[in-house]
């Protein structure tokens, strides 16, 4: 069994089952991204929730895996040559358990660096853009007097959707018919942009039909169902 133990995170966290893929993580927009990814392709985890009401991504033990101290991130006993890996960014945690498994993401070289180039839309775009909608929306920053700051990244964020709209006018998936870790990382955060945020009639929600029905599409799938409720949420 391999030994996690030079890994400090696992004193915070002590696995349970130290032969399974190792998750840190919050049920938030990107935390989901990965539960989801997972529970779609059966890939056995543990989950390790680390709260943010402790602020326990600050702690020494998750700064040792992430020196960003952001959700999520993971720590895989079964690496590259059978040795540990530990990953994180959202993103590069999606591209690395899809090669990992085979899964959701196309064999074909040019339809994969398609869909790469998808997932790379929505890290550097949809992700950064609809979170500052939430923040000027939502958060401290609807105190602010001056609505410029918000309309600028309200705009941005419906080029974003329009984009996505075109993308999808006569597909199931942002691939077409094959699902992949682009729609994964895509769809957790317009569920959050129009649910959380509160922002579906700020970006017009409405006038994106197909980003809408493919949203719908995403949420009713069985997997997905089940990782935007992982890591379990206090009752």
């Amino acid at each position: 069994m391999t030994d996690l133990s030079a890994f400090p995170i696992t004193r915070k966290w002590p696995p349970q089952h130290r032969d399974r893929l190792q998750l840190y993580s919050l049920a938030t927009p990107n935390g989901v991204k990965v539960s989801i990814l997972l529970e779609e392709t059966g890939l056995p985890y543990e989950v390790h929730r680390v709260s943010f009401d402790a602020q326990e991504q600050h702690s020494p033990e998750f700064h040792s895996l992430n020196p960003y101290d952001k959700i999520p991130a993971i720590l895989d006993p079964d690496g590259p040559s059978g040795q540990p890996l530990a990953l994180f960014e959202s993103g590069a945690i999606l591209l690395y358990l899809a090669e990992k498994t085979g899964k959701l993401l196309p064999a074909d070289p040019a339809a994969r660096y398609e869909a790469i180039q998808w997932l790379m839309f929505q890290v550097s775009g949809v992700g950064p853009m609809f979170g500052q909608v939430g923040f000027f929306h939502r958060f401290a920053g609807r105190e602010y007097e001056d609505k410029r700051p918000r309309d600028r990244y309200v705009a941005e964020s419906k080029r974003l959707l329009q984009v996505l709209d075109e993308r999808l006018a006569g597909r199931a998936w942002l691939m077409g018919d094959e699902y992949t870790i682009a729609d994964i990382a895509t769809f957790p955060l317009v569920r959050n942009l129009i649910g959380h945020y509160g922002a579906g009639d700020l970006v017009e929600i409405s006038q994106y039909a197909n980003v809408t029905r493919v949203l719908a599409a995403f949420l009713a799938r069985p997997a997905v169902a089940r990782g935007l409720d992982i890591p379990k949420r206090p009752k």
